[in-house]
């Protein structure tokens, strides 16, 4: 079981926006995850969500006023006790009281009082979120150690549409889990704050002609998960996505590519100023030597001989970024490669692992054992985390997500070697 599996005491605050009500399906995440919920909002969220909602939705009474049970002075027990205070929505008003070190509802008191990571989920029309006192508070709140998301781009309220959408429930859950997760683990929340990270996901393509490609089953999860885990504990992530039909990690700058040649291109100029570049790209080992530029057809002579397609071998990624790296001294500080491996007669899937990480050099090979239904996809998964000599270092398996925590533990704690 994970650390963010463990039930935690949680504090949803809610500030006064129509936002609120995606956060009743938040808490309905939070208390379905087993976690212990109080809902604290202020008087104007009742006007917009009731407190009859709230009570249902985390078992546990409400309390909107300072005044509130004075004789337990809830809000130092609130504050105390969580293990995470999450502010969803957090409109402009609340930020700028919570920036201010205001105590003058029960949750401005709560978030005066607890010592434990704070999750501030913006809401608010576009050019609020935008003005210099919005800007100025966000950047406080930051610097004193609070995780702020940066809002949704979308529809607001009436036409509106822009930046300040409330992030989906999911979003939001997924960033305090893995908060929840470096509690119970030992590890600070924003251990990666202030690094800059790029990675590539998904799976490239080769075009044979207008229609057709050499490919792979590559679907991109893993890669966004990285991406969804390096947000969450605070680094500048941006994702090189190889035809990848997912949606955007929140705070995530994506560049999309399609060819094995595309993607080294994105890759090394996005990793000059990176500290870290993980390839967790499938990348094909090869592509066509000649593209048509209309579509081949099928006529007699391949019907009867079969088609023959001539290829040539693409760059290996992973290893240029290191032999440059190497040669000059400029690049990412820290490159991770991925390795995905099927056994046969010749070795297992952890021995044709460490034959690659001797190969390419990278300073971490994370390996999983791929298949028809193995590993590509939302599927639970598996992985050994090696150094280039070929030495275990880290070991993990489960969902995505939390595969994507568990990788960054080990870079982390390779990076202090």
């Amino acid at each position: 079981m994970t650390g963010s599996d463990r039930p935690a005491r949680i504090v949803v605050g809610v500030a006064g926006g129509i936002a609120a009500y995606k956060s009743a399906l938040l808490v309905r995440l939070f208390t379905e995850a087993g976690h212990h919920v109080h809902v604290v909002p202020t008087a104007t969220a009742l006007k917009f969500v009731g407190a009859p909602t709230w009570e249902a939705l985390s078992g546990n009474p409400v309390h909107t006023d300072i005044f509130d049970g004075t004789s337990d002075v809830m809000h130092v027990r609130l504050g105390r006790e969580a293990d995470l205070v999450v502010v969803s929505p957090a409109t402009a008003d609340l930020m700028a009281r919570a920036a201010g070190g205001h105590a003058d509802d029960m949750l401005t008191g709560t978030l005066l009082t607890t010592t434990k990571p704070v999750l501030f989920a913006p809401a608010m029309h576009t050019e609020m979120w935008h003005h210099p006192a919005t800007v100025a508070n966000v950047k406080t709140l930051r610097q004193r150690g609070n995780v702020v998301l940066d809002p949704a781009v979308g529809r607001l309220t009436g036409k509106d549409s822009g930046a300040g959408r409330l992030p989906e429930p999911e979003d939001m859950f997924s960033a305090a889990q893995s908060l929840l997760r470096g509690i119970t683990d030992g590890r600070e929340a924003l251990d990666l704050s202030g690094k800059k990270v790029v990675i590539s996901a998904g799976g490239t393509r080769e075009a044979l002609d207008p229609v057709r490609y050499l490919g792979n089953r590559s679907t991109g999860h893993q890669g966004f998960a990285l991406a969804q885990a390096a947000i969450a504990r605070g680094a500048e992530v941006r994702v090189i996505a190889a035809n990848v039909d997912l949606p955007t990690p929140l705070g995530v700058e994506r560049v999309d590519v399609e060819s094995a040649v595309e993607l080294q291109e994105a890759m090394t100029a996005a990793s000059r100023d990176a500290d870290v570049a993980i390839m967790a790209a499938a990348v094909a080992d090869y592509r066509p030597k000649q593209r048509t530029s209309t579509k081949m057809k099928k006529d007699d002579s391949t019907e009867e001989s079969g088609l023959v397609i001539e290829l040539e071998q693409n760059p290996d990624i992973l290893a240029g970024l290191v032999s440059d790296r190497d040669a000059t001294g400029e690049g990412a500080k820290q490159i991770i490669g991925f390795a995905a491996e099927t056994g046969d007669e010749t070795g297992s899937v952890l021995q044709h692992g460490q034959r690659k990480a001797q190969r390419k050099g990278a300073d971490l090979l994370v390996i999983n054992q791929v298949g028809e239904n193995i590993g590509f996809g939302a599927v639970d998964s598996a992985v050994t985390v090696i150094t280039r000599e070929g030495d275990v270092v880290a070991q993990a398996a489960g969902m995505k997500r939390e595969l994507a925590d568990s990788i960054w533990d080990a870079i982390q704690v390779s990076s202090t070697r």
